[in-house]
């Protein structure tokens, strides 16, 4: 079978990566599949379509006829910090691994039903069901975990974010100021799943949702908490009152989640920002300004 990356994860690893560094690992790409699936004795169904923008993901059958999931990363997308985040949950709340080690860095996984995640629920069902699934994955970390933190992480994205477009600067300043303000006083360190959103919530079998596809990091809640906020931007930038409905928004969500408003607030802010400018440097000009029309409201 041929494993062909999608155009899809070519753009995004090349924007992530940078041209030449992508290029190397989608080349290579083909034969670590055949490779990680020989290993195993995997029988290959297909390549889940249409993939995600870090990995590929290949549906398989083990040897005993259970069926799973093998995804390959390239290093740079930590897929050792993934699984050692899901080792950490096994299970509760989150992809269950079906091997704890691996000699070449490939995932194997349960089966979950990527065709359904929460985006197919109405909105209000959707942020309910990922409310009450996201709290299962804050717990405290392993002792010596590989985790960075979001000082760390926030702070490797701050630099970036300084070069934006001088008509930027007021929005980039408040949000760089609000990052400052919550990384000086923050109140808790736990796991968290790093890039948690609605499609990132699958349908299961021996559980009706479980989350996939950490980029796990330890910090506070309300950082977590801030990407679900803008979940389904554009239908936030549809409507009229969007300003007021995306305050309701962050106000219900850190009510129900026991999560200072103020500091979801912050987060939100700079989370958005920070996708906004990067999304304009890599030239993404529609997604950039959604996110930093988004931002400005806040």
């Amino acid at each position: 079978m041929a494993f062909e990356p999608s155009q899809r994860l070519v753009r995004a690893l090349a924007e992530a990566q940078g041209e030449s560094a992508a290029a190397d690992w989608l080349e290579r790409l083909p034969s670590l599949a055949q490779e990680a699936i020989d290993g195993r004795e995997l029988t290959v169904e297909r390549v889940q379509a249409p993939g995600g923008r870090s990995s590929m993901v290949v549906l398989v059958r083990r040897p005993d006829g259970t069926q799973g999931a093998l995804k390959l990363a390239p290093e740079a997308a930590h897929p050792e910090r993934e699984r050692a985040a899901l080792a950490h949950w096994n299970g509760w709340g989150a992809v269950q691994l079906a091997e704890v080690e691996s000699p070449d860095g490939a995932l194997l996984l349960e089966r979950l039903h990527c065709e359904v995640s929460l985006r197919s629920l109405p909105e209000a069902k959707a942020l309910l069901e990922a409310a009450d699934l996201v709290r299962k994955l804050w717990v405290a970390p392993a002792e010596g975990h590989p985790f960075e933190t979001v000082e760390e992480r926030t702070g490797r994205q701050s630099g970036p974010m300084r070069e934006a477009p001088q008509e930027l600067t007021p929005l980039v300043d408040a949000a760089l100021a609000a990052r400052d303000s919550l990384v000086a006083s923050s109140p808790e360190l736990l796991l968290l799943h790093g890039n948690f959103r609605q499609g990132k919530v699958l349908g299961g079998d021996r559980t009706p949702w479980l989350a996939v596809g950490p980029d796990p990091l330890v910090g506070e809640r309300a950082y977590d908490l801030a990407r679900l906020v803008r979940d389904r931007i554009d239908d936030q930038i549809a409507t009229a009152a969007g300003s007021p409905a995306t305050r309701r928004r962050i106000n219900r969500l850190a009510d129900s989640l026991d999560v200072d408003r103020e500091r979801l607030h912050g987060w939100t802010l700079f989370r958005a920002v920070e996708s906004g400018t990067r999304a304009l440097a890599a030239g993404r000009t529609q997604d950039g300004e959604m996110l930093l029309e988004f931002a400005s409201w806040l």
